[in-house]
């Protein structure tokens, strides 16, 4: 029942103060936890501005348990959000979600210390990323880019007055209303081709699904607006 501070907001690292501290994961042995921070400059309330904004003032960091540093592997990321270890650890993916991508940072072997593209141009705004038993990735999509069809976020993305517009006259929760209920998980190998998706079109039982974990057998989607969690039997799909 213990709780223990590891890094505070308050410290500097690099010059800047953690804003907002996204996700993380630990090695086996639990020597390192490698975690992102998703804006210098936006909180987690804030996330629809983050969004909206699409800056690049996220990093990918790494906390030492036993030397209590903490190093800044990535910069200039916009919106870093889910990160995971690969089943070796030798890399780290980590998820911008402002652009629909995955990035790799290697932590070990020859390419440690270097990075680049694993998975772009995805059907939707990548979320959380988990390992999957099959040696892969389950990616949450917080919102879907219709292909064919209009995306919204894509057509804003290319006209950022239009973006500081929007704010200015109408509040998150308004314009959070906007954004399609359509709920995606989609299933990566380890290489990052797709193997499988889930589907909820209209959101009516899985609504903005931002995480999928698998244990046992079963699939758990977590939302980042809905209160409760979803439980799906992949024997049965």
């Amino acid at each position: 029942g213990e709780t223990k501070m590891l890094v505070s907001t308050k410290t500097l690292i690099e010059g800047q103060r953690l804003s907002f501290v996204n996700d993380l994961t630990v090695t086996q042995d639990g020597r390192k936890i490698y975690f992102t921070d998703s804006s210098s400059k936006w909180q987690r309330r804030d996330y629809l501005f983050l969004i909206m904004e699409g800056t690049d003032d996220g990093r990918l960091l790494e906390y030492d348990t036993v030397t209590k540093e903490v190093k800044v592997l990535m910069v200039g990321l916009r919106f870093p959000n889910g990160v995971q270890l690969s089943p070796a650890e030798d890399f780290v993916l980590v998820q911008e979600t402002t652009m629909a991508r995955i990035r790799r940072y290697y932590v070990s072997g020859l390419m440690k210390g270097g990075a680049d593209m694993f998975v772009e141009n995805m059907p939707g705004l990548p979320d959380n990323i988990r390992l999957s038993s099959s040696g892969g990735y389950w990616v949450a999509m917080s919102a879907v880019r219709p292909n064919p069809g209009f995306s919204m976020l894509d057509f804003l993305s290319e006209k950022p007055w239009i973006k500081r517009m929007i704010f200015k006259l109408l509040s998150q929760e308004t314009v959070t209303k906007f954004v399609p209920k359509y709920s995606l998980v989609v299933e990566l190998s380890e290489t990052g081709s797709y193997k499988r998706s889930f589907h909820d079109p209209n959101g009516m039982t899985a609504a903005y699904v931002s995480e999928a974990h698998e244990h046992n057998g079963y699939l758990y989607l977590g939302s980042f607006r809905s209160p409760y969690i979803c439980i799906l039997d992949l024997q049965h799909v």
